[in-house]
């Protein structure tokens, strides 16, 4: 067998490698196309993002015109409802702070059904010493307790005022379709109401007269034997 020259084997060598090579024009090909690639990239994440923050300001300028727009009704209809209520019974007068920030659907019924005449000549029906005084609906009797067992469904409970003395309240759910609905005066503190009945007035002028409707004669329901008339409600924006 015939040997191979080393000369003859280097230069072999040499076109070996040399074949192995990539090209200059090659290699600046692969370069722009990956730099394009990524720049498509980047453009493109930028319109996304750009597209999303135009798409979230929207919305936040849509809620943010829908909520002025619930603030300023809400203080057209505050503005709207009187702060006191005037209690004329046949004990003297009882006037009420009434809680138009923290319950104005329900005073804004109790005035509505108020100015019509509703409870015009009713009576407290149910008097319980060192618990409270109650009106609005003569035909309810019974127990201490029967009115309080199941409490009422009220949107408006949760930012009630609590049951302190001398404050008003109803023992009735709020519907727009009633047409009225009974109240009562606290004589003392009621916390286990709290979570049950809605509290929408505070007594601020006549907690005498409400101690003495309280301390009336009654019979075994909790009704006065002598009659404690309510003649009429009038309502003020100031004292």
């Amino acid at each position: 067998m015939a040997r191979i020259k080393p000369q003859a084997l280097l230069q072999q060598s040499k076109r070996k490698k040399g074949s192995a090579r990539i090209s200059i024009p090659t290699v600046f090909a692969v370069v722009s196309i990956l730099g394009l690639l990524c720049l498509s990239i980047l453009l493109l994440h930028r319109h996304r993002t750009k597209r999303d923050y135009d798409h979230t300001k929207s919305q936040f300028a849509m809620f943010e015109g829908k909520e002025e727009r619930f603030n300023f009704g809400q203080e057209q209809e505050l503005i709207k409802t009187p702060r006191y209520a005037v209690l004329n019974t046949t004990k003297g007068l009882i006037t009420v702070q009434l809680s138009v920030h923290g319950a104005l659907k329900t005073v804004k019924q109790f005035v509505k059904i108020s100015q019509g005449g509703y409870y015009k000549g009713l009576t407290f029906h149910r008097v319980i010493k060192h618990y409270m005084i109650q009106g609005g609906d003569p035909e309810r009797g019974g127990a201490r307790e029967d009115w309080t067992q199941v409490g009422h469904l009220n949107d408006e409970l949760e930012a009630s005022m609590k049951h302190e003395p001398f404050m008003l309240a109803t023992s009735k759910p709020l519907l727009e379709s009633a047409a009225g609905f009974e109240l009562y005066i606290t004589t003392t503190a009621i916390p286990h109401l709290d979570d049950k009945l809605l509290v929408f007035g505070r007594v601020v002028r006549g907690e005498n007269v409400v101690q003495d409707i309280e301390e009336v004669d009654t019979d075994e329901n909790f009704r006065p034997k002598s009659p404690v008339l309510i003649s009429g409600i009038t309502f003020h924006d100031e004292l």
